[in-house]
């Protein structure tokens, strides 16, 4: 598990040799995503709106 970044209390984690297709594990607080890196669309999970844009950008 590499932890990539870590801003405003958002946590971004990639691990290697996981599922398919690529993606990065979101966390905030209690909550936690899983997010596609090619069109950063959530997969699976959820963030609060702000959180969720926060990532996205």
């Amino acid at each position: 598990m590499a932890e990539l970044s870590r801003f405003y209390g958002i946590v971004i984690r990639m691990y290697g040799n996981d599922h398919a297709p690529p993606h990065f594990h979101a966390v905030y607080a209690d909550r936690s995503a899983l997010v596609e890196i090619a069109t950063l669309r959530m997969i699976r999970g959820d963030l609060p709106r702000r959180a969720r844009n926060l990532v996205a950008e």
